[in-house]
């Protein structure tokens, strides 16, 4: 099959990219830049130039394939807001072009957007359309572009990670290396569900090759790890002291990450699991952060 890949440099979409070549698709993969070019270049995929910032750029790829595979995002956290309401321009173009076609369009979305109440783990079959969660502008995109006659499912991410990235809590790391304590906020209870980068592009290869006109499926292998133990995972990495916060501490220490430190983000994927009989293979959250060499130098997103 012919795939559009946007994100196909990125850390999950670089991923997808290798999975959908093993299993013998054709991959264009998006990207903005020449060392892109390059590197998809030598990874046996074709190239197609292009930017978020231009969603017509992402439109003229999507008509071009059998299918499209949207993992891009702008990972500026601190514009967060903004970044969700691009995605959902970006979504919108490309369903465009695919209208009445039946190619699959398979989007990327947060697990939380399935959260069906406080204490309960969110799950596939949720959606909730008044969710505060700004990235519930792609799946409103999407849902659009369903109404309209695009072949749309979702796959919904937790705190992807490998050794070298784990989504939130890259950027966590950072402010821990900056202020010299990994902090926690409350009791830290609170749980965040995770999954091995791996087992994520394997979930959207199956996604795509058993493509289901408005399914929803989580890429979730651990449904919560506590906050504490990642701080604690962390603080014993980094080499500095574990401290508890008090909520009105949190702003003050950990800035725009601050709303989601006491969030609870546990999710389910029995549905899932089910749906694609997909297993997830791959080492723990706790495993790639112990795991991790902690003296390289990153860069919060």
């Amino acid at each position: 099959m012919r795939v559009f890949l946007t994100g196909a440099t990125g850390f999950v979409g670089s991923h997808v990219l290798k999975e959908l070549l093993a299993a013998g698709h054709q991959v264009t993969g998006l990207t903005r830049s020449d060392a892109g070019e390059r590197w998809l270049a030598q990874a046996g995929a074709s190239v197609h130039r292009g930017t978020l910032e231009d969603a017509g750029s992402l439109a003229r790829g999507a008509e071009q394939a059998d299918a499209v595979i949207h993992t891009a995002f702008d990972h500026t956290f601190s514009r967060y807001l903004e970044n969700c309401a691009k995605d959902a321009r970006v979504i919108s173009a490309m369903a465009e072009v695919l209208k009445g076609s039946n190619r699959p369009l398979i989007i990327t979305s947060a697990t939380g957007i399935g959260a069906p109440g406080a204490g309960l783990p969110a799950v596939e079959e949720v959606v909730d359309w008044a969710h505060a969660l700004p990235r519930i502008a792609s799946e409103r995109a999407g849902r659009e572009a369903a109404d309209k006659g695009v072949s749309v499912a979702v796959v919904r991410l937790p705190q992807v990670h490998d050794t070298e990235k784990q989504g939130l809590i890259s950027p966590l790391i950072d402010i821990g290396r900056a202020k010299g304590v990994s902090a926690y906020v409350g009791d830290g209870s609170n749980l965040w569900s995770a999954v091995h980068i791996d087992d994520a592009a394997r979930l959207y290869r199956l996604a795509l090759e058993h493509h289901e006109a408005g399914a929803r499926y989580h890429a979730v292998d651990e449904e919560g790890v506590s906050m504490r133990q990642i701080a604690e995972t962390i603080g014993a990495g980094l080499g500095v002291p574990v401290v508890a916060l008090q909520a009105d501490e949190a702003v003050g220490h950990f800035g725009w990450l601050a709303p989601f430190m006491a969030m609870d983000m546990r999710a389910a994927s029995a549905a899932t699991r089910r749906r694609l009989n997909w297993t997830p293979t791959g080492p723990d959250l706790l495993t790639d952060l112990k795991a991790m060499d902690y003296r390289k130098l990153r860069t919060a997103s």
